[in-house]
């Protein structure tokens, strides 16, 4: 008995198949915009690295767009069975679908954030300045954008429409879908293994694309002996370190003017005596200013580089921007060291003590930069000296055991309620007069203008991220814990992952 399909029936079948090649055209375009996510980061350096990122990319862009088609677009063929209701109402949500995801790819290109519940203040604070300056001739651009994006969408739809019959008989549905499988359980797979590996390579690969969960199997694979948890907490530790193998210091070139005709001077305490005569001298006093290094040659260096410990290794050669750009132009710079640290590129600025009190007592323009211990410092510290230059001092952590705050004074217009050690380097910079891109050379910023309300930096192998009242100390493969900065308790709080994603982003710029 022949059974002759109703109208209705014939509609939602041709419908259907339309929709499938209209998913996979925009799959194809899909990943298209996702390369912005592969191609601005740093691509992996092993092979199996490199595979698992392009697995991972096939598979992840195109589950989240097919799953778009089948909870949003296979509905509609069902439930109302009209081809243009359907063409326009698809196109309409592959347009948003899109547009979104590229403006997701260039929020995480500049920001390192994805769109997320999480991320929405920090979102807001980050684009505010430049949503406020868009006037209407801006807004209207963009509508007129996505305007023509859902055009091209409405073309692409009435053409696949046209030309069903001709794409039906293609048979490349088993080997596409094959394809994407294969992709994505390999994906899945690989990071299984790196996870329960530490294989950096793919791991810090987790926060690439929107809305990826990758699979881990720590809890059982320990449970059933293939996993030594306790092994894997000591390698856990080591992860971070090994992944910076070279640095671009500065990222890009600085071109700015020095003003020749400042007197600044920084003063670093670096042994654990009391000094609290800031007031006697008309020093404004900060409270919130941290000393983030494992050690006060970490410390030093990362006062006068902007940069944290981790990158040390790979400053050998190095010249600190803060000394060299001030001389080369023509600022006589000197710096004193109490405790010598080893680099050999600040040898050329290095000054005995009575050298460096002999230019600091002058009235000539100057930089002078001086690691010293209290007594040393009562013996400069007098009201000529503030009078006569502008003054920054800060100190080192006594105990580098706990993360507490260490005195900061200056007699500066400082606008600073969270500071670090790192910021030290593009303030002096700014105070001198050099107008350049601070995220060209240094991690921190200038205290003049802060435009973060948080802080990043790194102790031995952890990334230490302040916020809020909040301490967030990281591990190389994103295990952390939170802690309360007053108290040093462990807090229950759940992970802000928009801003330690945007932080560690921050942190890794100056890497190759």
């Amino acid at each position: 008995m022949i059974l002759n399909e109703t109208p209705r029936r014939i509609m939602v079948t041709k419908l259907v198949a339309w929709g499938h090649w209209f998913a996979l055209f925009n799959i194809i375009v899909a990943l298209i915009i996702a390369s912005v996510y592969v191609f601005t980061s740093p691509l992996p350096e092993t092979l199996i690295g490199t595979l698992y990122l392009f697995t991972n990319w096939f598979s992840h862009v195109g589950f989240l767009t097919f799953f778009g088609f089948v909870i949003l677009v296979l509905p509609l063929c069902y439930a109302f069975p009209k081809a243009k209701f359907v063409k326009v109402a698809s196109s309409v949500i592959a347009a948003l679908g899109l547009a979104l995801l590229a403006f997701d790819a260039l929020l995480y290109t500049k920001y390192g954030l994805h769109l997320s519940f999480s991320s929405a203040d920090l979102i807001r604070t980050e684009t505010q300045t430049v949503i406020e300056a868009f006037g209407w001739q801006q807004w209207g651009y963009l509508l007129m954008l996505f305007v023509v994006w859902l055009a091209f969408l409405l073309i692409l739809a009435n053409a696949l429409w046209q030309r069903i019959e001709r794409f039906q008989k293609f048979r490349v549905a088993k080997p596409i879908t094959s394809f994407f499988v294969v992709c994505f359980v390999s994906s899945h797979a690989m990071h299984v293994w790196a996870d329960a590996n530490l294989y950096q390579p793919i791991i810090y690969q987790d926060d690439m694309f929107p809305l990826s969960y990758p699979a881990t199997a720590k809890t059982l694979m320990s449970k059933y002996g293939l996993l030594d948890i306790k092994s894997y907490k000591q390698r856990k530790e080591l992860q971070f370190d090994s992944s910076i193998g070279g640095i671009e210091y500065p990222s890009t070139p600085v071109y700015c003017g020095i003003d020749n005709s400042q007197r600044i001077v920084v003063l670093v305490q670096v042994d654990d005596a009391k000094w609290a005569s800031q007031a006697s001298y008309g020093l404004t006093d900060f409270s919130g200013h941290y000393d983030l290094s494992s050690n006060n040659e970490a410390a030093a260096l990362g006062i006068l580089f902007g940069l944290p410990e981790i990158y040390l290794p790979a400053l050998e050669n190095e010249v600190p921007l803060m000394l060299e750009l001030p001389l080369n132009l023509g600022l006589p710079v000197s710096l004193y060291q109490d405790q010598q640290f080893e680099h050999d590129s600040t040898a050329p600025f290095s000054a005995s003590w009575d050298e460096f009190k002999s230019q600091l007592n002058t009235d000539a323009p100057k930089l002078a930069i001086a690691f010293v211990n209290k007594e040393q410092l009562d013996e400069i510290a007098n009201q000529t000296l503030f009078d006569n230059n502008k003054v920054l001092i800060t100190k080192m952590l006594n105990n580098r055991d706990e993360l507490t705050k260490v005195p900061f004074s200056s007699n500066m217009d400082i606008n600073a309620n969270l500071s670090s050690h790192l910021d030290i380097a593009p303030t002096i910079l700014n105070a001198l007069g050099c107008a350049a891109n601070v995220n060209s050379y240094s991690i921190g910023q200038n205290l003049f203008s802060p435009r973060r309300n948080w802080l990043v930096g790194t102790k031995g192998s952890k990334i230490i991220v302040l916020h809020n009242g909040l301490r967030i100390e990281v591990l190389g493969n994103g295990n952390h814990k939170i802690f309360d900065i007053e108290t040093g308790e462990e807090d229950s709080e759940n992970l802000n992952t928009g801003l330690l994603s945007q932080a560690i982003k921050h942190l890794s710029r100056f890497t190759q």
